[in-house]
Formats: structure tokens, C-alpha cells, sequence
């Protein structure tokens, strides 16, 4: 054996003792089935290929997408496409392989998603899945599986429903109700229109009752006499020559110029 040959073997054997564990995950050795309780950071890790593995597990934000068919409060089956963002807490990774083995996804994560899923899903009408309470939808499946996978050492960040497939007609059935509340709101906005304006109005025609009743109230037979020599002193400052019958206490004009 040359020396080129000890080379390459030396560094072959070099190589194949170590395992690099990526940015984003860490690693959990298994030395001949017994897992190691040490949780390896990212990095290379030497270790003896015969006899030891290193099962890495993702702490970096992964995306699982699912597509199923989830049940309605009515009954009917809503095809949608959702996406799962979760991650794994380093210092639980030994606990993840160790209690659910390393097809965690299919064992934990899709099974408790379909049950949280289902669960709520069928307290709502298919047309919330497609309208403003989709959020609340995604909220309370996150909740969920939140509180069922978190002691596991699971931490699901958000539930995403990207798309919902409603059943064939229901499309329209939405549209129409839509619309019909829409032409309700508007008339219930017109309606509201009249009674402020009917209201106006009797306000109106109330404050001119009350000022006409103040008036005439407020007319003695001594105000009106009074007015009357007012009137009588303003004719007698005037130019010109007028024709005046009166019996004293109130003017009438006639004419307005006699020449």
C-alpha cells in the first residue's frame, strides 16, 4: 500500500466519523438504539459511523401543507388547502424521538391537526370558512393543537387556510344573501334617512307653533294700542299726504298718496 493509498483511507475514515448537523436543527445521537440525551447544536460532530447515528430534528420554522376535506355546521364537506407552521424546541428534541420516533409529522402533528381541525370546523357555516371569521377559524385549530402539542415539545405557530374549495352552488347561494343584505342595508339606511327628516320636520313646525303662540301671548290690548301710536307718530312724520280711517286704536291706510 503507497502512501496516497493511506492518505485517502485516512481521510476517507475521517470523513465518514463526522456528521454535520445544519443551521436551523439540531442532532440527537442513537448509539446502537440507545438515544443520547444531549442535545448537539448545529456544526460538525465526530462520532463512530459504525455503531452511532445522528437523527437531526428542525428548530427552524417548518412548513407542513395539508389538503383535506373538512366538515361544516351544516354537514357539508369544504375542500381546503391549509398550511401548519410549527417548530420543535431544542431542548425537547431527545423527548420527540424518544416518546413519538422521527415520523413525528404523520404520528403528532397531522393527527392532532385533523382532529382540531374537524372539531372546530363543524361549529361554523361552510360560507365562514370563505368570509372574515376564517381567522378566527385559524386561531382556534392553532389553540388546539397548541394546547395538545406544546407539553410534546411542539410549538405551532400559525394554522394558514390558503384556500377553500365550497361545494358546487353554495358560491352563488353566498353572492345572493350577500347581496340581498346589502340592498337591506341600504334601504334600512334610507328609512333612517326619512325619520331624521320626518323628525326635522316636526321639530321645525313645533318651534314655529311655540313661537307663534309666544306671539300671540305676548299681543295685549295695551301692546297693541301702544303700537298703534307708534304707527300714528310714523304716518305723521311722513311726507306725504295720506288718507287714514281709524276709530283710535288701530290705522287703516287707504291710499298711499293723494296729490
Amino acid at each position: 500500500m503507497n502512501f496516497k493509498s493511506i492518505i485517502f483511507l485516512l481521510t476517507a475514515s475521517v470523513l465518514t466519523s463526522c456528521v454535520v448537523v445544519s443551521p436551523g436543527t439540531v442532532g440527537v445521537k442513537n448509539k446502537l438504539g440507545k438515544l443520547d440525551n444531549k442535545v448537539i447544536q448545529p456544526g460538525i460532530v465526530g462520532l463512530n459511523p459504525l455503531i452511532t447515528r445522528v437523527i437531526t430534528v428542525p428548530t427552524r420554522t417548518v412548513n407542513l401543507e395539508v389538503r383535506l376535506n373538512l366538515p361544516s355546521k351544516e354537514g357539508l364537506n369544504v375542500l381546503a388547502e391549509i398550511s401548519i407552521l410549527y417548530h420543535i424546541e431544542a431542548i425537547q428534541a431527545p423527548n420527540v424521538i424518544q416518546t413519538v420516533g422521527e415520523n413525528y409529522e404523520q404520528v403528532m402533528i397531522l393527527s392532532v391537526f385533523r382532529s382540531a381541525a374537524a372539531d372546530v370546523c363543524s361549529r361554523y357555516m361552510a360560507k365562514d370558512m370563505h368570509s372574515g371569521q376564517r381567522a378566527e377559524i385559524e386561531a382556534a385549530i392553532r389553540n388546539h393543537m397548541d394546547s395538545l402539542l406544546i407539553d410534546r415539545g411542539f410549538v405551532i405557530e400559525s394554522v394558514l387556510m390558503k384556500s377553500i374549495s365550497l361545494p358546487p352552488g353554495l358560491y352563488d347561494a353566498i353572492e345572493s344573501k350577500l347581496e340581498a343584505e346589502q340592498i337591506a342595508q341600504r334601504m334600512e339606511f334610507e328609512l333612517e334617512q326619512e325619520r331624521l327628516e320626518a323628525k326635522r320636520k316636526k321639530i321645525e313646525a313645533e318651534g314655529t307653533r311655540d313661537a307663534q303662540k309666544v306671539l300671540a301671548e305676548g299681543l295685549t290690548d295695551e301692546i297693541i294700542k301702544w303700537r298703534s301710536l307708534e304707527v300714528f307718530e310714523k304716518l305723521s312724520n311722513s311726507p306725504n299726504a295720506k288718507l287714514i280711517f281709524t276709530d283710535g286704536s288701530a290705522p287703516m291706510l287707504l291710499n298711499e298718496d293723494l296729490k
